[in-house]
């Protein structure tokens, strides 16, 4: 009787073995197509200072709750003037000029804009900037440009410079290696110490 429970046991176990089911279904040897918006960068177009202007005041003015912008680039620097309601509050107005400051710096004409949100400093870049297209002398605007923006930038004191610590490393060397450590360092910095 175990002979015949030994032989059938083999022969069902014989038997599945001859059944191939694939537990894993096959890859496929061609990778997956995958389609990716915007993976080709936009090349910047060359804007002269008016049309980067124009630009910056249209993007600052597509902002909500902004009423008109306009703008001032003169070189590197840009001063974009917003115009709000003038009913709105402080907090308000500091979230508008934030939203605008956040559209400005994901423009690549506008990363290292100053943004201005009072009338007088709107009036001021409005009337700059039509000085700019009607020809005056550019070193009188950005003077004027220079007394805006410091008005506006906070004044930051500059960090003292703190006296350097002694490198506690080098006097736990032997005066021999500390020798053979400097030379090295000398020939590695091509001779070149401070």
């Amino acid at each position: 009787m175990r002979f015949l429970i030994t032989i059938f046991a083999l022969l069902s176990l014989v038997a599945c073995q001859n059944q191939e089911k694939e537990s894993l279904p096959k890859q496929k040897s061609e990778s997956p197509i995958v389609e990716v918006q915007d993976s080709d960068p936009v090349p910047k177009q060359k804007l002269n200072n008016r049309q980067q202007a124009n630009h910056l005041a249209n993007v600052a003015s597509e902002v909500p709750d902004v009423g008109n912008a306009t703008s001032l680039v003169a070189g590197p620097y840009v001063v974009v003037a917003i115009d709000v309601d003038k009913d709105l509050d402080r907090s308000r107005v500091g979230s508008i000029k934030y939203s605008v400051a956040e559209a400005l710096k994901k423009d690549p004409y506008g990363k290292n804009a100053v943004v201005i949100a009072d009338a007088d400093g709107y009036e001021r870049i409005k009337q700059m900037a039509r000085k700019v297209r009607d020809g005056h002398p550019i070193q009188g605007i950005t003077d004027e440009l220079a007394a805006i923006v410091g008005r506006y930038m906070p004044e930051v004191p500059v960090p003292d410079q703190k006296p350097s610590e002694p490198d506690q490393n080098k006097n736990s060397i032997p005066e021999n290696e500390k020798q053979k450590l400097n030379n090295i360092e000398e020939e590695q910095s091509n001779h070149y110490k401070d």
